[in-house]
């Protein structure tokens, strides 16, 4: 037997959402946790990676070494 472990996550949300949930939930019998954790798992790799680029354009800002594909090629010995 197979147990997932789940955690309990509280939002606050806009009643509008709210009731938009509501609704869907109740035309569809699914519920609104449902609709909720298929949003999050949809949107979180865009969301982690949009947050990734504007932290690393951050750093290149504030003087991070860049390094050129031509460079890389060499660091990692592909160059032939």
């Amino acid at each position: 037997m197979y147990i997932k472990e789940v955690a309990m996550i509280a939002i606050r949300m806009p009643a509008e959402v709210e009731a938009r949930l509501d609704r869907l939930s109740k035309r569809t019998g699914r519920t609104k946790t449902y609709y909720i954790r298929e949003a999050v798992l949809e949107h979180l790799s865009d969301l982690e990676d949009l947050y990734l680029a504007e932290e690393e354009l951050r750093a290149i800002r504030a003087g991070a070494k860049t390094y050129s594909l031509e460079e890389m090629k060499v660091e990692l010995g592909l160059e032939n």
